[in-house]
Formats: C-alpha cells, sequence, structure tokens
C-alpha cells in the first residue's frame, strides 16, 4: 500500500478537513501523541487522526456531526503513556486501560480544549460497552464503531509494510 493510499495522507490533504481540526491538529499536545505506539507502527497521532477523518467522511456522507466526529475522533485516546505495559501503582482499578482511558483522554483534552457536551460523551465513552453506562449521542455509538475499524485497518497495514520491507529488503541482496 503506498502512502498516498493511507487514511492518514488523505486527511492531512484534505483542506476541508484540515481547517475544521487545524487547532487540535496542530497543538503541541497533540503532536506528542506520535511518540507512542498505538497499534503496531502506527502511532497514536496516527490513529487519532485516522478516527478522525473516517468518522468526518461518516458524518458527511449521512449528514451528522462532522465537527463533533473530526473533533473528538482526535482527541479520543489523548493519554500519554504506553497502554501495552501500563499499570497504575496508586489505583488498581486503573490496570484495565479500555474501561478508563476515556476518561483520561477527557481530562487531558479538557484541558486545552473546549468541547461541547457530544464531543465529551464521544471521547469518554468511545469504548461502550467497556464504559458501562451507554451513551446518549448516536455519534458515541459510530466512533466506537469507527475506532475498532481503525484498529483493524493500522493492524492489517502494519503487517503488509512488515511484509513488503522484509520482501524489498531480501531483494537487495
Amino acid at each position: 500500500m503506498s502512502k498516498e493510499e493511507t487514511i492518514f495522507y488523505r486527511a492531512m490533504h484534505d483542506a476541508k478537513y484540515v481547517r475544521i481540526v487545524k487547532d487540535i491538529l496542530f497543538h503541541d499536545e497533540v503532536i506528542k501523541l506520535k511518540k507512542f505506539s498505538q497499534h503496531m507502527d502506527v502511532s497514536r497521532y496516527e490513529h487519532s487522526v485516522n478516527v478522525s477523518y473516517i468518522g468526518y467522511l461518516i458524518a458527511k456522507k449521512f449528514h451528522l456531526d462532522i465537527i463533533a466526529f473530526a473533533r473528538a475522533g482526535l482527541l479520543h485516546d489523548m493519554f500519554f503513556y504506553d497502554w501495552k505495559t501500563y499499570k497504575s501503582e496508586n489505583n488498581p482499578l486503573l490496570k484495565n486501560h479500555a474501561f478508563y482511558h476515556g476518561t483520561i483522554a477527557l481530562l487531558n483534552a479538557k484541558k486545552y480544549f473546549l468541547l461541547s457536551k457530544k464531543e465529551q460523551e464521544m471521547i469518554k465513552k468511545h469504548m461502550w460497552p467497556a464504559t458501562i453506562i451507554p451513551p446518549i449521542y448516536l455519534e458515541t455509538y459510530i466512533i466506537g464503531f469507527i475506532d475498532k475499524y481503525c484498529a483493524i485497518y493500522e493492524y492489517i497495514y502494519s503487517k503488509v509494510n512488515m511484509e513488503e520491507r522484509v520482501v524489498t529488503t531480501a531483494i537487495k541482496y
């Protein structure tokens, strides 16, 4: 798969999308997400852009809230630790990342951005049903599905790229 075919590349070259999210997309705290691996060799920043952009496209197609999808998608995983190895010594309940990272992401996002009630719910409850209390907004259910779709896409993308790198390396020798 070429770089131009990736969701991330398309998002970063869609002027209308970038105009909606530029305050978040280029914010120093959000840029820090590039330091964390999310799914194999896809960074948390790239994953967040993927979720945001797919949500934006779906919202456009079905006349849903494009701004909420674009913004909440970028902020839904705004936490600054490696979720694969994270353990909280202070609170054993936080050992299950899937249940709590939406709340952590929301707390972090609220430090830097004004968020609508819908955006807040989309961030906090994107892992429903792990969040127990069901969402109110349709967009929250949808962003949860998009998040899972992107995780699968990123895993496959990483595997394909890994195989292409192996084949390319073998051809060189």
